[in-house]
């Protein structure tokens, strides 16, 4: 069951969730009468859930709210167009919900909100904005061992992944996401998942839907589920490519008569702005320490900011089509580990930065563009800060709030692995130094 329908008085739990800035889900289970109370007047959480790492300390360096200021409580509102049924727990349900300040001003930190008003602004040119992801995963079996051994698009391997997938697809309808295909990928374990392209926010909220799904349905299965974009070196590692078209009228503005044709001048602005501002996007879109291991050259994933048509070397794959439907570009920089919400706000504000100027993009790419003699996007999360910082136009573009918030995050990552002391550092160094 999808939508607003009340919540039966012997139902188990909804689970009222908010999106942290890593992506991942957190919140309260409420009995079915609280959550009704909560449609109609709000609940309260915690406004630590904005401020906690990936390993739930609280960020310190964060002003205003937070542990500095006593973790307050935030007012959290549920969208009951997104209440779903969890096929994994009969009788439970989840809903996502927007947090505000207590004084009832919109949090500006709420990734979901973030993308939102990027939409919004999209929306001020006169366009919707049409977006799918596709997630490569890692994920184990009940012995821990990768479930297949890492040939690519193979259909005799994908029959060992048939009792996640049986259990994973029907978790994903009760949520409302529709994955269209599946193939094993060049990698142990390494499975691709292609969700269905959906206008405005409902391309996040199934993203995040899907990631959460995942981890519970392996879990309940007693396998395991990863998004970590680079789990064993010189393997390939997990991305989580973005298709992203943008639509009036009904119809694609990035579609041209016949699938041999150049991009049209405005497909062509909205990859040229996604190009000028990659690097200091790549913040939002390769969020951790451990993404950037992820970005080398011959394992598919760009590290320059070019385009080419089918070329996917590249960081933006513009696809043509007989359909006009189907034109979109692609951009493959970001890794499984990004936050949905903040990898299609970035993108989205980048191509109507590039739209909005009129911008050109350069020559596309034929052939290989790891070989190509251009700067290269950063390489690590401190050199994407810095990109980050010293771009004014994307910062406005997310919010200026939100850009010193995400900043901040980035750099108490930065920070402890600074600290952190590797078993790789005592083994290479104890007895040479």
């Amino acid at each position: 069951m999808t939508g607003s329908a009340p919540v039966a008085a012997d139902a188990g739990f909804v689970l009222l969730a908010i999106p942290d800035v890593h992506g991942s889900l957190r919140g309260k289970a409420l009995r079915p009468a609280a959550f009704e109370t909560a449609l109609e007047h709000g609940t309260v959480m915690t406004d630590l859930i904005l401020g906690l790492d990936p390993v739930d300390a609280p960020i310190a360096d964060h002003e205003g709210f937070g542990i500095r200021t006593g973790a307050a409580d935030l007012v959290v509102t549920p969208d009951p167009e997104t209440l779903h049924d969890l096929p994994w727990r009969p009788g439970w349900r989840i809903c996502l919900a927007t947090p505000s300040w207590p004084d009832g001003s919109p949090c500006a930190f709420a990734v979901r909100e973030v993308y939102r008003s990027v939409l919004d602004d999209v929306a001020e040119l006169g366009y919707e904005t049409m977006a799918a992801l596709e997630y490569e995963i890692r994920i184990w079996d009940e012995r821990g061992e990768p479930t297949s051994s890492g040939i690519s698009y193979s259909l005799v391997e994908i029959d060992a992944y048939d009792r996640f997938l049986d259990a994973f697809v029907g978790a994903l309808d009760g949520l409302g996401v529709d994955v269209t295909a599946v193939h094993t990928e060049a990698g142990p374990g390494l499975l691709e998942l292609n969700l269905r392209a959906r206008l405005g926010i409902r391309a996040a909220d199934d993203a995040a839907l899907t990631k959460f799904a995942a981890k519970a349905v392996a879990a309940s299965l007693g396998m395991r589920a990863s998004f970590l974009a680079k789990t064993v070196p010189n393997e390939e590692g997990s991305s989580g490519h973005v298709h992203m078209s943008l639509w009036r009228g009904g119809s694609n503005a990035f579609a041209a008569e016949g699938p041999a044709r150049p991009v049209t001048p405005e497909f062509g602005s909205a990859i040229a702005g996604v190009l000028e501002h990659l690097s200091a996007a790549s913040l939002l879109l390769n969020p951790t320490v451990n993404s950037y291991k992820r970005l080398v050259p011959g394992w598919f994933a760009p590290i320059n900011a070019t385009w080419g048509y089918e070329n996917r070397s590249c960081a933006v794959r513009a696809i043509r089509s007989a359909r006009p439907e189907l034109w979109r570009f692609e951009c493959r920089r970001p890794g499984a580990d990004a936050n949905p919400y903040l990898a299609l706000a970035a993108l989205a504000s980048s191509a109507a930065a590039g739209i909005r100027g009129d911008a050109t993009p350069p020559e596309p790419v034929s052939g290989d563009a790891y070989a190509l003699d251009v700067p290269e996007l950063p390489g690590s999360l401190e050199s994407a800060l810095r990109a980050f910082r010293g771009d004014e136009a994307f910062r406005r573009g997310l919010g200026e709030a939100f850009s010193d918030y995400y900043a901040t995050s980035r750099a108490w990552e930065l920070q402890a692995w600074r600290e952190t002391v590797t078993d790789w550092e005592r083994a290479r160094y104890e007895r040479a130094v």
